[in-house]
This record gives structure tokens, sequence and C-alpha cells, in this order.
């Protein structure tokens, strides 16, 4: 009887750590799907950034983005300008890297820290 017994709780065991491992390989795949949706080079982008700093509308499509670190553009409020920022397409957010003066004469380069 005690060899049975021991039988059914290792089978019970290597069954629970089975289950447990397959759980964490989804999780894995999920993250791993989540960092693909952002983008991991910084992409050059050319629009207005809102007036109080914290959206940015591209000149190109019209799309208007979140800025997740609207510290970045501190004094740029209503400005156009050139920005290199990740783009994070499924959150609709830019995380701005380094802005340039869009315009004519301008070539002002302001990077945050």
């Amino acid at each position: 009887m005690k060899k049975l017994m021991t039988i059914l709780f290792s089978f019970m065991l290597l069954a629970a750590l089975g289950l447990a491992a397959q759980d964490s390989s989804q999780d894995a795949n999920k993250q791993d799907q989540m960092k693909s949706d952002t983008t991991t080079k910084a992409a050059h982008i050319v629009g207005k950034i809102s007036d109080d700093g914290k959206t940015f509308v591209s000149d190109k499509d019209g799309k208007t983005w979140t800025i997740s670190n609207p510290d970045a553009v501190k004094g740029h409020e209503g400005h156009h300008v050139a920005l290199k920022a990740h783009v994070s397409a499924d959150t609709n957010q830019v995380e701005v890297v380094s802005l340039k003066m869009a315009g004519d004469n301008m070539k002002k380069d302001s990077s945050p820290n």
C-alpha cells in the first residue's frame, strides 16, 4: 500500500510541475508579443506638439500620439518639430529620444538627459 501511495504522489507531483511549466511558457510568449508591438529602433517623425505638450500630431498621416515623456518636449509646446522617438502603435504613444525644430533655418537640437 505504501508503494502505491508513493507512486501516486510522485505522479501527481510530476503532473503539477508539468502544468506549471506550461503556464510559465505561455506568460513568456505573451511578454514576447508585447515587446514586438513596440518599435525597438527610434523612428523619425515630423509634426506638431500640442499646446499642453502631452500629444503630438504627425504631418504624414494626421495621427495623434500621446507623448509618454512630456518633460522631453518642455519648451517646445505648440511648435512644429522633427522627433526621433520610440513608437508604440498598440498604445498610441511615442517616447521622445530627441527633437529638432522643423523649419527653414532652425537647426537647434534638444536631447533629453
